[in-house]
């Protein structure tokens, strides 16, 4: 068994997330809970697979799709948008339409990084109307990342994205030029951030080590670095129904 450890969402740096990964690895070891790599081919297969010791995953197919896996809890980040444990999405378009707003885009392409994705899809859903995102929108098209939204803003196949704020930041911080000659035009509500999560498999007293080598991580001055290289400020224990409003 690999005893799965990844964080798959926000990897904009290879080696910053790397460094996160060996670094939560190594609390995880000390408190006697394996952990080894996943090279996640599927994000679904991965978030699933029986012996995960620890991911990422976004909040909507946590509530949708990922009904057995436990949550082990949430980052707070320091990006612009963030509180807490809430996260929030900018409205992203091109620089000369600054000055438009939401209303303004009926009629006009929208691009989404995943159908299941809550920050870049499910939030239009909420904003706009639950059952008129494609009817709002003169097409809806899938990019499979939010980098791949932007980029397709900037050479002008579409017109409008919902970018999750962190990632946002982390693009600012290492791709500046990815986004040149675009603007955010409105922020969506706050949700709860990205859950953390763990097999069912997981043991209480594992899951309970697990969470406490996740606040060592957030508190420990020897991780101040990794964690202010992947905009980590903290880590609360949350559970299941802090992301049922996401059905809402």
């Amino acid at each position: 068994m690999s005893h799965s450890l990844a964080f798959p969402m926000y990897a904009v740096n290879r080696a910053d997330t790397e460094a996160l990964r060996q670094a939560v690895r190594g609390l995880l070891l000390a408190r006697g809970v394996p952990a080894g790599a996943s090279s996640v081919p599927d994000l679904l297969a991965h978030w699933q697979e029986r012996d995960l010791i620890l991911s990422q995953t976004c909040g909507y197919p946590l509530v949708t799709r990922l009904l057995d896996v436990q949550v082990v809890g949430c980052f707070h980040y320091t990006a612009p948008g963030c509180e807490g444990i809430h996260y929030r999405s900018f409205l992203v378009v091109r620089e000369e339409d600054k000055h438009r707003t939401l209303a303004d885009f009926r009629g006009r392409r929208a691009v989404c990084n995943s159908p299941d994705s809550q920050s870049g899809y499910n939030v239009l859903r909420k904003k706009i109307s639950p059952a008129a995102v494609e009817g709002f929108f003169s097409s809806v098209a899938f990019s499979g990342s939010h980098r791949q939204s932007l980029a397709a803003i900037r050479r002008g196949e579409s017109d409008i994205a919902a970018v999750d704020c962190v990632t946002f930041a982390l693009l600012q911080r290492h791709e500046p030029a990815l986004l040149a000659g675009l603007a955010v035009i409105d922020r969506t509500p706050l949700t709860p951030g990205l859950p953390l999560i763990t097999s069912r498999q997981t043991s209480p007293e594992m899951l309970h080590a697990i969470r406490d080598a996740l606040r060592t991580l957030v508190s420990a001055p020897e991780f101040r670095e990794t964690c202010s290289a992947t905009l980590i400020a903290g880590f609360s224990e949350v559970t299941r129904q802090s992301y049922s409003q996401l059905l809402d």
